[in-house]
C-alpha cells in the first residue's frame, strides 16, 4: 500500500511566490472573506493547497473581468455547493458590457483637432472626470475613448456654438437623470421578473435560467428610452418651435385663437357721433376675450365688453353715491351725474351685470323715482 504524501503546506511568503499575489494582497483577501483564514500553529500561520487553488481562482476571474465584490459572491456560491458554471453565466450577463460600442484610442492632437484646434487643459480634466476620456498610463499624448458616440456628439455640439462647460454640466445633469431611469428599470424587473431567484441561493439551473432572462432583457431598456425620447423631443421640439415663431411675428398677423400673448385688443363700439364716445385701443387678456368670442360672437365680442365695463362704472359710482359719497364719476362720463338726468345705457348694457350689483346699481330711469341722484 503506497503512503500518501503529507498535505502542502506554505508560510505566506511562499504563498505569494507561489500564487504571484503579494503578502499584502494575501491578507486584503482575508480581509475581505475572499480567502479562508490559515490554521494557526503556535506563532505561525500555516497557509494549505486550498489556498493557493482559491488564490488561482481568483486571480483567473480578474482577469476575466469581474470585479472582487462578484468574485466573493461566486465563491460564496462554489462553497455552498452550487453549479459555478451557471453562476458565472449569470454573473458573465450582469457584468458584461451593455453596449455594442468598442473602445478607442485617441491622440492629444485628434483630439484637439474634434474641438476646434485649441487645446483646453480644464476641459480635458473635466472629461476625465466624468469618464469621457480615461488616461492611458505612461502616455501623455494618448487618451482612451470609452465612448466614441458620447464624445463625437461633444464635439458637434462645441462645434455648433456650446461651451465646453456647457457640455459638461449638460453631460453631469442627464447622466442622473439616466441612472434614475436604470435603478427604475431595475426595480421593476426585479420585482416583476427576478424576485424568485432571489429569495434563496439559486441552483445552477436557476442561474442559467436567470441569465438568459437578463440576455433577453438587456435591450429593452435601451429600447423603451429610444421609443420615449424620440417621443418627447417630437412632441416638445414642435412646442418650442411653434412658441418661438410666433412671438417673432407681428402682433397683427397671429391668430386671435393662438395663446401667443397675455392681451388682445378691444376697441371701444359707440359711434364716433356719441360725445362721449372716445376712440382708443384697450388691451385685454387675451383668455378673456377669446371666452366673450366663444359666447356672443367675434362680432358682437367688442360691444359686450364695452358694455360690460360701462356697466361695471355705473355701478361703482351708484355704490359711492349710496354710501354718501361726493366722488364724481369716473372720466368717460358713463356714470349718472350728480347735476343732471342720466344718459341711457348702451345696447346691450341693460341685459348685463356689474359683479352682481344690478339691483345696487340702478339709474334715475330704472328706480322711477324721478331723482337723478338716486335720493329717496
Amino acid at each position: 500500500m503506497t503512503e500518501q504524501p503529507p498535505p502542502a503546506e506554505y508560510r505566506i511568503e511562499d504563498l505569494a511566490h507561489l500564487s504571484g499575489a503579494t503578502v499584502r494582497t494575501i491578507r486584503a483577501y482575508q480581509d475581505r472573506g475572499l480567502l479562508p483564514r490559515p490554521e494557526r500553529r503556535g506563532r505561525a500561520n500555516v497557509y494549505g493547497e486550498p489556498h493557493l487553488t482559491r488564490l488561482r481562482q481568483i486571480a483567473g476571474l480578474l482577469d476575466r473581468g469581474y470585479t472582487l465584490a462578484s468574485i466573493k459572491e461566486l465563491l460564496q456560491a462554489w462553497d455552498a455547493g452550487l453549479d459555478l458554471g451557471g453562476v458565472l453565466g449569470l454573473v458573465a450577463e450582469i457584468d458584461g458590457p451593455w453596449t455594442d460600442e468598442e473602445p478607442s484610442r485617441l491622440s492629444r492632437t485628434e483630439l484637439d483637432a474634434a474641438f476646434g484646434g485649441t487645446s483646453d487643459e480644464t476641459a480635458i480634466a473635466e472629461a476625465v472626470a466624468l469618464g469621457v476620456l480615461e488616461r492611458v498610463p505612461g502616455r501623455d499624448d494618448e487618451f482612451l475613448v470609452p465612448s466614441p458616440q458620447e464624445l463625437a456628439v461633444a464635439a458637434e455640439l462645441h462645434s455648433a456654438g456650446v461651451p465646453l462647460r456647457a457640455i459638461s454640466g449638460h453631460l453631469r445633469e442627464v447622466r442622473g437623470q439616466v441612472e434614475h431611469i436604470a435603478a427604475r428599470f431595475l426595480d421593476f424587473t426585479t420585482e416583476h421578473v427576478f424576485q424568485p431567484f432571489l429569495d434563496h441561493p439559486p441552483t445552477g439551473a436557476e442561474a442559467a435560467e436567470a441569465a438568459a432572462l437578463v440576455r433577453r432583457l438587456r435591450p429593452l431598456a435601451q429600447q423603451t428610452i429610444d421609443a420615449e425620447l424620440a417621443r418627447a423631443m417630437r412632441t416638445l421640439a414642435t412646442r418650442y418651435l411653434r412658441h418661438h415663431l410666433s412671438d417673432t411675428r407681428p402682433a397683427e398677423t397671429r391668430k386671435p385663437t393662438e395663446r401667443v400673448a397675455a392681451v388682445e385688443p378691444v376697441t371701444d363700439p359707440r359711434p364716433e357721433t356719441d360725445p362721449a364716445a372716445v376712440s382708443e385701443e384697450v388691451l385685454l387678456p387675451a383668455d378673456a376675450v377669446r371666452a366673450v368670442r366663444a359666447l356672443v360672437g367675434p362680432e358682437n365680442a367688442a360691444a359686450f365688453i364695452a358694455a360690460a365695463a360701462q356697466r361695471e362704472v355705473q355701478a361703482r359710482t351708484m355704490d359711492a353715491l349710496a354710501a354718501g359719497g361726493n366722488r364724481p364719476a369716473p372720466s368717460g362720463g358713463t356714470g349718472p351725474a350728480r347735476s343732471g338726468g342720466s344718459r341711457p345705457a348702451p345696447a346691450g348694457a341693460a341685459a348685463g351685470t356689474a359683479g352682481g350689483r344690478r339691483a345696487e346699481g340702478l339709474s334715475a330711469q330704472e328706480d322711477g323715482r324721478g331723482h337723478p341722484d338716486g335720493r329717496p
